[in-house]
């Protein structure tokens, strides 16, 4: 059963991203930015709502006390693609640290671009870590929230974490709280494959992290954090 609601749900979810997708376009090219994050917005909620009857899976957001509606810094926990889509709901108008490469992607990319995400080319090292500066800073003058995945890709329930400088750059450069966001999407979503197992995928906003700490220190406490408040997720 598990494999034919699975299915079920995949052909409905390419079809209907592809339906958002052309009838939308006039949003690419003639529409404010604005309109084209409310697509994003509207497409992630009829996909959350997609799961549910179809897959008996459940999308659950807890400590939305903790997000301000304005300015905010998230680093978020990274198990599946489900992660850069349902917490659009959470979020008024995130800008996602992102790579390079999906830019090519076609449609997607396109929206990417249209709603000015973090792009970072991950081969240009030191210059990739300053423009990425540059770019989050702008996007927070905006009154944007700024999320990046401190892993870099996504990482499959239970694996050693491997959380990458970059997040440690933003905290520092911004001196603003940095929020923690917990996930075991990866349990009912798996990063591989078109299986969707039932149950409830919970993202949760943690309690902020203050400004000034050490690079070493923030690095600990912000895994720390992360990674034992997701594992508490996938063992409910």
């Amino acid at each position: 059963m598990i494999v034919v609601r699975s299915l079920i749900f995949t052909l409905l979810f390419y079809l209907w991203s592809a339906a958002v997708a052309i009838f939308s376009v006039p949003v690419l090219w003639f529409a404010p930015r604005g309109w084209a994050v409310a697509v994003m917005r509207f497409w992630s909620r009829t996909v959350v709502g997609l799961l549910y009857p179809i897959c008996d899976v459940k999308v659950e957001m807890r400590g939305l006390q903790h997000l301000p509606r304005g300015r905010a810094f998230v680093a978020a926990k990274h198990q599946c693609m489900f992660d850069t889509m349902a917490p659009l709901s959470a979020f008024p108008d995130a800008a996602f640290v992102m790579k390079r490469e999906l830019m090519s992607i076609p449609v997607y990319g396109w929206y990417t671009q249209k709603t000015e995400m973090i792009v970072i080319d991950r081969e240009a090292n030191a210059k990739a870590l300053r423009q990425m500066l540059i770019d989050t800073r702008a996007r927070l003058a905006e009154g944007r929230q700024i999320v990046i995945f401190p892993e870099g890709h996504r990482m499959a329930p239970g694996a050693d974490a491997d959380y990458k400088p970059g997040v440690a750059g933003i905290y520092r450069d911004l001196g603003m709280p940095c929020i923690p966001m917990a996930t075991n999407s990866g349990v009912h979503w798996p990063a591989h494959g078109f299986l969707r197992h039932p149950g409830t995928i919970v993202y949760e906003f943690l309690e902020p992290i203050p400004p000034g700490l050490h690079r070493g220190e923030f690095m600990r406490v912000l895994q720390e954090r992360i990674e034992t408040a997701s594992t508490a997720l996938m063992r409910e």
